[in-house]
């Protein structure tokens, strides 16, 4: 039997720790509806991002010279700009770059809890975790925020360009104008509640009347434009340690609903953190992701080897036996993630064991063609503490983009506010992160502690998982992510298979219908081709929901010749390159 229901029930049911909202405040992204994309032609530079005009200020860049570090900068800032709703200056982010000659470093720009947030930061009177959305719309929601921080380390190493010169797109964009667009106008429709504590967002993305701005308005942000020619002057520590950064204190701190406790002297001990990659062979080919507190690395990695002993090409994507393993996979991959993964500087998170063929296979054997798994518990790997499975938070309102340039370079770069137009609490023109409730709300179960509860200082676990693939004879194949919550793991394990196993195209592989096992059902994307699978799937034992899914994936792929790029068809995601 199919369940369809709609967008954002659909999502709520993919987050099984989401509690009840006190009122209606809309805290999802939902999906777009699905548009033709074209293959992209083959470029020698390109980028690839969830705007066109987001993408077109990496060309920009590019075209001047600039390296794909020089475009990543200039990419952030300008969805700062035209997708507030989803990442910016206000939240964090998960970087990988590729030098043509030193290899692959990652950084990790996730924001950070106050130093004085303790594992009770998101429990009621009563010591019951409270609801979901209250804790959401609030400055106690509110992480240190780490983009700016991890993008000028970003600059500093890898940036060709002055630091200024990235800034002057989302500059123009701010202080001239943008025109909404589809996606946007739904979801400042969606949004318009968690507007009410906050006229600068009221007066920036409502009419004079109260209505939600509508598809083709146009939105010119001047305070926003003046705020980053102060930090394009300034550098960070205009941010990290001057006014502008206490601008964002005293936002927090004073809001109605629930102050925040962060100082000064939190944005000032931020450092983003340069952390080894998580990297394991899939069928020969060498799959690198980020290390926790992204469970990315980790997670993509797990789903891909625990069916690598299947000839995933011989069933082919019209199988329904192959999407039945896949999503086998995912059940267990994202149990093992709930319970493990974390911040490393607070919890000993046992990655080599996770990230073992040995523990691989292990799992793997749990797998079967011919049946559905009774229950997908997490696992034991090597070095695993004693730990509490306690239900999870995190929600959709993220953005991806790839970007190779013509010196040899490549970053994948996931970057987010958590919920759309996250706390819904904004400064100089921007939207601050409500990233700290993606930590455990509940912070043990009966003593034991969970891995994800909030500590002062501590950066919580998130999904983001950017990923750069190298061929087997160690060249760049792809650089992917995706954004989506919990479905982000998901997406890109899914794009991997395709690229991989399907051989292809990474624009085909975005585009293949989506599946994500949680717990003990599958869920399967509505309106897709799998709904014909579903009597096959529910033979093999799964419990089968169509659901509509918030899927935003974005990628480069190395051709012969160049590049050529994904952008999913869900979105309004578009390519922008040098020929």
């Amino acid at each position: 039997m199919i369940v369809r229901t709609r967008a954002l029930a659909a999502l709520a049911l993919l987050l099984p720790g989401a509690c009840a909202a006190t009122h209606a405040v809309a805290v999802y992204e939902p999906a777009s509806a699905v548009r033709q994309v074209e293959a992209s032609a083959t470029y020698t530079a390109l980028v690839s991002a969830a705007d066109p005009r987001v993408a077109d200020a990496g060309r920009e860049i590019l075209a001047r010279g600039g390296s794909a570090a020089d475009a990543a900068l200039a990419v952030m800032l300008a969805l700062t700009v035209v997708e507030p709703q989803s990442s910016g200056l206000g939240g964090g982010s998960f970087i990988l770059h590729h030098d043509a000659k030193d290899g692959l470093t990652t950084i990790d720009g996730r924001e950070a809890a106050p130093l004085a947030a303790t594992p009770t930061l998101f429990l009621g009177p009563d010591g019951k975790p409270l609801p979901f959305q209250q804790a959401v719309a609030s400055g106690r929601s509110v992480g240190v925020p780490g983009n700016l921080a991890a993008f000028a380390d970003l600059h500093a190493r890898q940036g060709r360009l002055p630091w200024k010169a990235a800034f002057q797109p989302a500059i123009r964009l701010a202080r001239d104008g943008y025109t909404v667009s589809p996606r946007m106008a739904g979801i400042i429709a969606l949004a318009k509640a968690k507007f009410r504590d906050s006229p600068e967002l009221r007066a920036l993305y409502l009419e004079p009347d109260g209505s939600p701005k509508a598809a083709g308005a146009v939105i010119r942000n001047p305070a926003l434009a003046a705020f980053l020619e102060e930090i394009a002057a300034g550098g960070i520590d205009a941010f990290y340690r001057g006014a502008a950064g206490a601008r964002v204190v005293a936002a927090a701190r004073v809001h109605p609903v629930a102050g925040s406790n962060m100082t000064m002297a939190d944005l000032a001990a931020y450092r983003p953190e340069a952390r080894p990659p998580v990297c394991g062979s899939y069928r020969g080919w060498r799959i690198c992701g980020m290390a926790p507190p992204s469970s990315g690395g980790v997670g993509v990695l797990s789903i891909l080897k625990q069916i690598e002993r299947f000839d995933m090409a011989a069933l082919g994507p019209d199988s329904p036996a192959a999407w039945h393993l896949i999503a086998e996979s995912m059940r267990l991959a994202y149990a093992d993630r709930a319970k493990f993964i974390a911040d490393p500087a607070f919890v000993a998170v046992p990655v080599a064991g996770l990230a073992s063929p040995a523990y691989h296979a292990t799992r793997s054997t749990l797998i079967a063609a011919d049946r559905t798994m009774a229950s997908a518990p997490a696992g034991e790997p090597d070095g695993a503490p004693r730990l509490a499975s306690v239900p999870d938070s995190e929600v959709s309102g993220t953005s991806h983009f790839a970007i190779a340039d013509r010196f040899g370079d490549v970053v994948s770069v996931t970057s987010t506010v958590e919920s759309i137009f996250g706390s819904g609490i904004a400064v100089d023109g921007y939207v601050l992160n409500n990233e700290l409730t993606d930590f455990n709300f509940q912070p043990d179960l009966d003593g034991v502690p969970a891995a994800n509860r909030v500590e002062g200082g501590k950066r919580p676990r998130s999904t983001m998982s950017p990923a750069i693939v190298y061929t087997p004879d160690g060249k760049v194949a792809v650089a992917i992510g995706a954004a989506g919550g919990p479905t982000i793991m998901a997406q890109v394990a899914k794009a991997l298979i395709g690229v991989i196993d399907w051989h292809l195209p990474v624009q085909d592989a975005i585009a293949l219908p989506q599946v994500i096992g949680i717990g003990n059902e599958l869920r399967i994307e509505k309106d897709s081709r799998l709904v014909a699978m579903v009597p096959a799937l529910t033979g093999l034992g799964q419990k089968v929901s169509a659901t509509t899914m918030p899927l935003k994936a974005n990628a480069v792929q190395a051709v012969p010749g160049g590049w050529k790029g994904g952008a999913d068809p869900r979105s309004e995601g578009a390519l922008a390159g040098l020929k």
